[in-house]
């Protein structure tokens, strides 16, 4: 019995790149032997086994056979015989196909660390084919090393494109669909996650309403970019960016992960530009409210999560009036602060803000311009929150016998009042 380091935890030390798991494959060897050194099996199409203290993974070295569609549609063999080199040739990409011996030594019969120097991404052989999952890992791998430099190989694109073109993708399950792609819109780069879809075709068979943005114009007076789909590319890459310099403001650790909310959100957030009709382009007035059901329609397909779900039709709907905010009367700026949570869910509402402001700077000449909508409705909603029941009791003895419904309408004039001297406050200072 031999075992070997594999997969990601060799790529990511040759990179220098942080290893979040250790994956081994084990050759020569049965499930017995292992259950008896009291290892704990969890796989059932193979053999997978927990290390009874590291809690790693072991995996029994194996081969597989296609034989139905999907990702799920192999017949798998193990058995003492079955050589590393054979485990090797079934994996996806040659940079995921080297093994580290215990001795430190690589095992690399695919050219794998020649790939990582040259930074391509590139399928082992033409197996590739039989798995339509690895169209999205291949394109979420792009996403995670794209500021490295790495690209996908030519012929590597081709086959994804064979998959995409054989209706394959059809058979993917919506939950892994999402499950990858969730893990996508976390990496650091995953406009190139959409790029990448899109160069194989398989951006128009699983996201049409993303698709369906490259070409629409856009006023070049705001969208010097003009098309929307690289605006929505653009927006991704802010998405991405704030949602890292976020979390590391607070010190949260693995920095390099995004807030796939905010940029799930940012994917979306212009779908409804996507059906404006032709004689009335480039304009796109009420792409907002167009865009709600093609939200809907991704989120229902892909089974999204309520808070994914929730803040991207937030955004989609209310994106403008944020980019507004400081132009709002005080009514308007009150509906705004209670559709985008700030009065009661706060991290939704700051999310909100962050796919906002990417919006705005996902722009060609915009990347680095200060969003200060977001200090503003910060403020507004400062200003709201400190107007509370008690606070208005206590100031005037009429409110004090206010009940239910009319309390609730003293609340809410009050604050648009106070809303409506931040504008004033801040027209006054503007002119000034």
């Amino acid at each position: 019995m031999k075992t070997y380091l594999v997969g990601g935890a060799v790529r990511d030390e040759l990179l220098g790149y942080p290893v979040k798991e250790r994956d081994w494959v084990v050759v020569g060897a049965m499930p017995k032997e292992l259950l008896d050194l009291g290892y704990t099996q969890v796989g059932k199409d193979f053999p997978v086994f927990l290390h009874p203290e590291s809690k790693e993974e072991f995996a029994l070295a194996r081969t597989e056979r296609k034989k139905g569609h999907g990702y799920t549609g192999f017949e798998t063999h193990y058995d003492p015989d079955v050589t590393l080199e054979e485990d090797l040739l079934r994996r996806d990409l040659t940079v995921n196909a080297i093994a580290r011996d215990d001795d430190g030594s690589l095992i690399d019969p695919f050219g794998g660390s020649k790939d990582l120097n040259d930074r391509v991404l590139r399928h082992v052989s033409h197996a590739f084919t039989e798995d339509p999952l690895r169209v999205l890992r291949v394109a979420r791998f792009a996403a995670r090393y794209a500021h490295l430099g790495f690209t996908v190989a030519r012929e590597t694109i081709t086959l994804m494109s064979e998959i995409v073109a054989a209706g394959e993708l059809e058979y993917l399950p919506a939950e892994r669909i999402w499950v990858e792609t969730e893990r996508a819109l976390r990496e650091r780069d995953p406009q190139v996650f959409v790029e990448v879809l899109r160069q194989c075709g398989a951006l128009k068979a699983l996201l049409p309403e993303v698709d369906a943005l490259f070409g629409v114009p856009q006023k070049a007076a705001y969208h010097p970019e003009i098309d929307t789909g690289i605006h929505v590319l653009m927006v991704l890459k802010q998405a991405a960016l704030l949602s890292r310099e976020r979390r590391s403001n607070k010190n949260v650790e693995q920095t390099e992960s995004g807030n796939s909310q905010v940029v799930f959100a940012a994917l979306t957030h212009d779908l409804g530009k996507g059906i404006t009709p032709d004689d009335v382009l480039p304009s796109h007035r009420g792409h907002e409210r167009a865009g709600l059901p093609l939200v809907e329609d991704v989120c229902a397909r892909f089974k999204v999560p309520n808070a994914h779900r929730q803040l991207a039709l937030t955004v989609c709907e209310y994106h403008l009036h944020m980019h507004r905010a400081r132009e709002l009367r005080g009514e308007t700026l009150l509906k705004l602060l209670e559709a985008t949570g700030a009065l009661r869910q706060p991290e939704r509402f700051e999310n909100y803000l962050l796919a906002c402001e990417a919006d705005s700077r996902g722009r060609e000449g915009h990347e680095d311009r200060d969003y200060p909508q977001a200090g503003y409705l910060r403020k507004a909603r400062d200003i709201a929150n400190a107007v509370t029941v008690a606070g208005l009791q206590t100031a005037d003895s009429q409110n004090a016998k206010l009940e239910g419904r009319a309390i609730g309408e003293a609340l809410r004039q009050e604050r648009i009042k106070r809303l409506n001297q931040l504008r004033d406050d801040y027209t006054s200072s503007a002119t000034a």
